[in-house]
Parts: structure tokens; sequence; C-alpha cells
């Protein structure tokens, strides 16, 4: 009896498995970021022609035809009148009238409009063994309406001509990057606490590091394991607090390394998704930085970045 009990609660309660390895390729280099939307966002107005619309509205179908990008709109959206389209407004689906008018042989909408963001990260890990790759610690935004951007694809670039802006009467700097053309994987999801992709080019066969546990992970010194301009190098922290209750800011730290302070004054734009190592193990990726106090930032957890990247696999 106690046997058939065991079974029928394991098959109430399964256990998850999660496929990700115990060491992961990091490298800490930086790399370009390049993102579709699935549909057409709405940025800005330079006329009160549709005024009923709204900053952050994402179209998604004009006269019944699915708008997946400016493309698609400029082939449908051919003349002056107006059409009937439907937008997203958050998340919920509203139909809307679209007026346009043709001025000059040119058609004009009063809409300011974008179908992709691109950036600088850095790159957090790939898994040797699924091919997984994760960068930047926390979502992209669509800024307009500070809502998750819709990723309908996109891609990960080698980069070049790295230069470092440094933090300045309370601004924050910035790695400056040329992206070439060289793809070196696809973008498949945008989360809260990172994206997630494939990586498509053959695996560095050094870079390997051990996996930390939660539970390992103490209050005290730690790395930053960069890669900026060409050149690798770990730079000390102080790890000043740690919640497991935060969903993304669960490590907070302090940059006490002399070196990095002197390049870069502290965390700056592109360091998201630097990953941070401690006992020669990876405990999490940069996310954000106090603006502020640009001396201190905030990491994400690896475990909680390879259980999302994971379920990839599972997709």
């Amino acid at each position: 009896m106690k046997k058939k009990l065991v079974l029928f609660l394991l098959l109430l309660f399964p256990i998850q498995v999660f496929a990700y390895s115990n060491t992961l390729i990091v490298t800490g280099e930086p790399i370009g970021i390049e993102i579709h939307s699935n549909g057409v966002y709405i940025v800005d107005f330079y006329s009160n022609l549709n005024s009923s619309l709204k900053k952050g509205d994402k179209i998604i179908s004009i006269n019944q035809q699915k708008v997946e990008s400016i493309e698609d709109l400029d082939q449908i959206v051919t003349d002056s009148g107006t059409y009937s389209i439907q937008i997203d407004r958050n998340q919920k689906i509203i139909n809307e009238k679209l007026v346009v008018e043709k001025e000059n042989n040119e058609i004009r909408t009063g809409l300011y409009i974008k179908d992709e963001v691109d950036g600088v990260g850095t790159l957090s890990y790939i898994d040797p063994e699924t091919k997984i790759f994760a960068s930047l610690g926390h979502e992209i935004l669509e800024t307009s309406s500070n809502s998750l951007f819709d990723l309908n694809r996109g891609s990960l670039y080698e980069v070049y001509d790295e230069s470092i802006q440094k933090n300045r009467n309370g601004r924050i700097g910035e790695i400056r990057v040329n992206f070439t053309n060289h793809v070196l994987g696809s973008i498949e999801s945008n989360q809260v606490n990172g994206i997630y992709g494939l990586y498509q080019e053959t695996l560095p066969s050094d870079h390997l590091v051990e996996v930390a546990k939660k539970d390992e992970i103490k209050l005290g010194e730690a790395y930053l394991y960069l890669n900026m301009e060409n050149q690798e190098k770990k730079y000390q922290i102080n790890i000043l607090d740690i919640d497991k209750n935060e969903t993304v800011k669960n490590i907070y730290f302090e940059v006490t390394d002399d070196s990095l302070l002197s390049k870069t004054g502290g965390i700056i734009q592109g360091m998201s998704g630097s990953p941070i190592l401690q006992n020669d193990k990876i405990i999490g990726v940069v996310n954000y930085v106090v603006v502020n106090h640009p001396k201190t930032g905030y990491g994400v957890f690896i475990e909680d970045m390879l259980e999302e990247g994971d379920k990839l696999l599972q997709s």
C-alpha cells in the first residue's frame, strides 16, 4: 500500500530535471545585440493625425494583413485614406483607425515607428553541452512604454574597435563598439533575467568554469571576469548583500579594484551580463548599476539564468 501511495504522489508532483551543464564557457567578452520585434512599435508622433494612438502601441495588423516589420507596413500602406488596424496596448488587443495622408508623393502617418533594437552587452556564458548562451542578466525593454520588447528574431554579433567611456559627473559611461557582419548566434528569448539563444560558432576549447549553487555564495571577496579592450582579467569586487527573494537583484556588490575604477569609474553600460566569480566558480552576472553610486551594482544568480535558458531545449 505504501509503494502505491509513493508512486501516486510522484505522478502528482513530477521531479523537474534541468539539462544545463555543471561547467560553462565563460569569456566575459563584449558582443553586439540586434533584435527584431513581432510587430511595429509607435515610439513618437510628428503630427496629431492619429491622436487616438499612444506611444508604446504595437501595430500587429493593417486591413487584416499581419504586420511584423516596417517593410510589411510600407507594402500595405501605399496611398492616402483610412485603414483599419489592430494594436497591442499593454497586452490588450484593440481595434483602431489609421489615417494616412499623401503629400508630394510621400506617405504621412504622423507616426515615428521602429521594429528593431540594437545595443552592446557582455556574453555571460555558453553551455558547452547544449550551445545555449545568455547575456545581459535583464530584459530588453521597449523604452517608450517601458514594456518587454516582443521578440520575433535576433542575432548576436562579433564586435571590433572597442573603446571605454568612463563614468563622469553623474553620467553613466559605456562600452563603445562597432558590429561586424559575423553572426555568432541566434537570439531566441527575451526574459526578465536576460536574453537567451543558440551559439552557432565553434566553441572555445578553454574558459571552462564550474557553476556555483546559490547556497555557496558568500559575502565578501569576488571578481568580475571581463575581456575589455582585448585584455582578459579578473577585477575584484566586494559582495555586500545576497537576496534570494528578489527576482533579479540578487547580488549587491561594490567594485573595489583600482584598475577597473581607473578604467571605467565602476559599472558602465555594456557591462550587463559580465560574469561574477567567487572561489573560481561562476555565481551570477552583472545586470544593474546604482546610478547615483556607480561603484555599486547588482547581479542575478547564475542558477536562475541557467534554468531560464534550459527552457529553450524544452520548447
